[in-house]
């Protein structure tokens, strides 16, 4: 995350994405695969470390996005971060950061029981977790357990900054995930 100064002097947070150049893959079309859509390819890896059907296109991530209209695009299409313009209405989609097993006061925002009163180890518990009826564990109830590692999807962001020549797009806001994850940018 970095900050960008505005026209008027005020601060505001904001993310760098780096984002392109994406190479289109494959044009799925509703006669031959039974919908339409458009794969795309990003970033480059080391050929000894793809497998060997997938050879030909030497890209990293591949993702594939449902459209109607697939004449727009055709294959071996570049594109870049001069889709996006300034002021652009966004949603971003990642993976967020895994936080691995916590327990119920990290996970959940619990504040757990008294630090006096009786209590010695249980500052940090999550107390009853259900009555004598119907003597089990409700589904859903708030426990312990992995945190993290879902895909987040952050609406109503704001493009503030878009450098083409750079592949790079300054966001309003922070986005989900860490340094390097594939993230999904679209206009809303």
């Amino acid at each position: 995350m970095s900050q960008v100064f505005a026209e008027d002097g005020r601060v505001q947070s904001a993310t760098a994405i780096e984002a392109g150049p994406m190479v289109v893959t494959q044009i799925k079309t509703g006669e031959k695969d039974g919908y339409s859509a458009v794969q795309f390819g990003f970033g480059k890896k080391s050929p000894k470390r793809i497998k060997k059907p997938q050879r030909a296109k030497n890209v990293r991530w591949m993702r594939e996005f449902k459209v109607s209209d697939t004449s727009e695009f055709e294959v071996g299409a570049v594109i870049d971060a001069g889709i996006f313009k300034e002021g652009d209405e966004i949603k971003v989609s990642a993976i967020s950061k895994g936080k691995g097993f916590q327990g119920v006061v990290k996970r959940h925002g619990f504040h757990g029981g008294p630090r006096t009163h009786g209590q010695k180890h249980s500052e940090r518990e999550p107390g009853s977790i259900g009555a004598t009826w119907p003597q089990r564990v409700l589904k859903g109830k708030r426990m312990a357990g992995r945190m993290g590692g879902k895909r987040i999807t952050v609406r109503n962001l704001r493009v503030l900054k878009v450098e083409p020549a750079q592949n790079l797009i300054l966001v309003s806001g922070s986005v989900p995930g860490r340094r390097g994850t594939l993230v999904e940018l679209v206009k809303i």
